[in-house]
């Protein structure tokens, strides 16, 4: 399952006003593409050079040149390519020949190409493809969002009539194909220096893709009211909208609807596109929110294709992270090598080298570490030095006592924080979460689980055991029979005994709960213990919904930290 996240195109000019963003692919900048045909989702591929559309031969064109046309439309990716101009023959020049992309290039004209204009080919040789649409969202949950000040209905009235109206606002399809016009005052827009509205100003104009024509009204009345309605299927229309006017608080509390969608996605395309919209928006909650769920979906994200297509600046957010959920540090290392294959010359190394410092070596298991050493990556070849100086670390940090480097803790920054590490040594799950157990029946109930770990992940402690036990309570009466008082379910407690208070001078238990969806592999809840108790918060109050409110499994995960 998967969504359709476009990434809209918007302008806004008018006489002596340029509002442009150069992060932002705009109508009519070199090297934007379209696609000509019955559907928007499918036609025969065009580029725009020089001024003037073009189309594209279709030699060397394959899969991954369709997934860059189709990603850079902000479609989810390709179905299929056209070759022989099954989508009709263009006219004017065949700008792109032999072409040749790796699929993770932002844009077409980033790959590799002959040169502009220069082909062998006829227009019956006409590159086209099929883009997946994905699934459009048809929640109708919508939220109010209400800034007002005062005078707000009576302002909104205002706008409703258009009295005294003089200032109009040109809204265009990006294919200039369809045009809508509102006017309204000119002392409202005022308000928003973003727009550089003067006195001698008298309009503007948008360009802004068809589907979001709906929305531009109640857009602009919010700039009357400060009050607006919004639904899953109008947020990005108006978060658009707001990031061009200006209007950053309204950006702000679209942004949290875009949360609603990320659990929906489990190819992840939904989730790197808001990311990198977010980048290019400057939403720096949008972006968290996002680095969140990928951060806790990482195990996943790094076995899916679009793994190797995330950007350099998402993958160092991410490998600065400490909620990253993996089943250990060396699974993180062999992703970023991989990922650093499939991008090849595309990352310097520099970039390279600065993620490679991002990994923690301190934390790799110690026979994991051992065989590092062995690696024949290009990551390794590249910076041995690095690796290396990594490896001595990693050696000494599981060979010597706390004692002994305790001096060197603020050093080492980051590098000895343990992130959420779900190997079996250090987890455990329940998936029992329906069946009520009204009386203690300890050997019968599946929702009380014992385990034991090493009291730390180094080489010192690996022998020298603590003690876990793992609970979930669904009801008063099995809360009652362990001689608790709960008044919210379900209920996790998760506690150590036996030797762990030996240890409390050294090490500390930051232990954290995921919920996790069954059979789809989809993290959506992350929270810690507090006196060993994680009340599970109802769907309505979760930082992200519940995908699956009757199938989630709890894992319950143990995770030390010297002092």
């Amino acid at each position: 399952m998967y969504l359709l996240w476009p990434l809209l195109f918007l302008h806004v000019s008018a006489q002596h006003l340029t509002l442009y963003d150069d992060r932002l692919k705009q109508p009519k900048q070199e090297g934007r593409v379209r696609l000509v045909g019955d559907l928007p989702s499918s036609g025969r591929v065009e580029v725009y050079h020089d001024g003037q559309w073009g189309t594209v031969c279709d030699d060397g064109w394959e899969l991954a040149e369709a997934q860059v046309v189709c990603r850079q439309l902000g479609f989810p990716g390709a179905i299929s390519v056209k070759p022989g101009g099954q989508y009709g023959e263009g006219s004017g020049p065949i700008w792109l020949d032999d072409m040749n992309c790796k699929g993770s290039e932002s844009s077409l004209s980033e790959c590799s190409f002959k040169g502009w204009g220069v082909t062998d080919c006829s227009h019956k040789e006409d590159a086209g493809v099929d883009c997946e649409t994905g699934k459009n969202i048809t929640s109708n949950r919508q939220f109010s969002v209400d800034n007002s000040l005062g005078l707000s209905h009576d302002l909104g009235l205002l706008f409703d009539s258009g009295d005294g109206c003089d200032f109009r606002i040109n809204v265009q399809d990006t294919s200039e194909e369809e045009e809508l016009t509102f006017c309204v005052h000119k002392m409202i827009l005022m308000f928003y220096p973003e727009l550089n509205i003067t006195n001698d100003s008298r309009n503007i104009a948008v360009n802004v893709s068809q589907t979001c024509h709906p929305h531009v009204s109640a857009f602009l009345r919010y700039l009357y009211t400060r009050q607006i309605d919004v639904s899953i299927t109008s947020a990005q229309c108006l978060h658009q909208l707001a990031f061009i006017f200006g209007v950053k608080k309204l950006m702000e509390d679209v942004g949290r609807t875009f949360t609603l969608l990320l659990p929906e996605d489990n190819t992840f395309l939904t989730q790197v596109s808001m990311y990198e919209y977010g980048v290019r928006t400057g939403d720096l909650v949008l972006q968290e929110n996002v680095l969140q769920y990928l951060s806790w979906n990482c195990e996943y994200l790094i076995s899916s294709p679009v793994w190797s297509t995330i950007s350099f600046h998402m993958m160092d957010a991410l490998l600065q992270r400490s909620d990253l959920i993996v089943n250990d540090e060396a699974l993180l290392l062999e992703a970023l090598e991989r990922w650093i294959q499939d991008k090849g010359d595309e990352i310097s190394s520099d970039q390279q080298a600065s993620l490679l410092n991002h990994i923690r070596f301190l934390l790799i298991p110690v026979d994991k570490l051992y065989e590092t050493q062995f690696s024949s990556s290009v990551l390794r070849q590249n910076h041995e030095k690095l690796y290396l100086t990594g490896l001595l670390r990693g050696f000494q940090f599981n060979a010597l006592p706390f004692s002994k480097i305790r001096n060197q803790m603020d050093n080492m920054s980051s590098e000895y924080l343990s992130r959420i590490y779900t190997g079996d040594e250090w987890s455990v799950i329940i998936n029992d979460t329906t069946v009520n157990y009204p009386y203690y029946h300890y050997g019968q109930n599946n929702r009380i689980q014992t385990f034991s770990t090493p009291a730390y992940p180094s080489a010192l402690y690996r022998e020298q055991k603590v003690q876990w036990q793992a609970q979930v309570f669904l009801s008063a009466q099995e809360c009652s029979n362990y001689g608790m008082s709960c008044t919210s379910f379900p209920v996790a407690r998760f506690y150590g005994y036996g030797n762990q208070e030996r240890y409390t001078s050294t090490i500390r238990y930051s232990n954290r709960l995921i919920l996790s969806c069954k059979y789809e592999n989809n993290v959506f809840h992350v929270q810690d213990f507090k006196n060993s108790m994680a009340v599970v918060p109802n769907n309505s109050s979760m930082d992200l919904p519940n995908p699956c409110p009757d199938d989630y499994s709890f894992r319950f995960v143990v995770r030390p930290e010297y002092i």
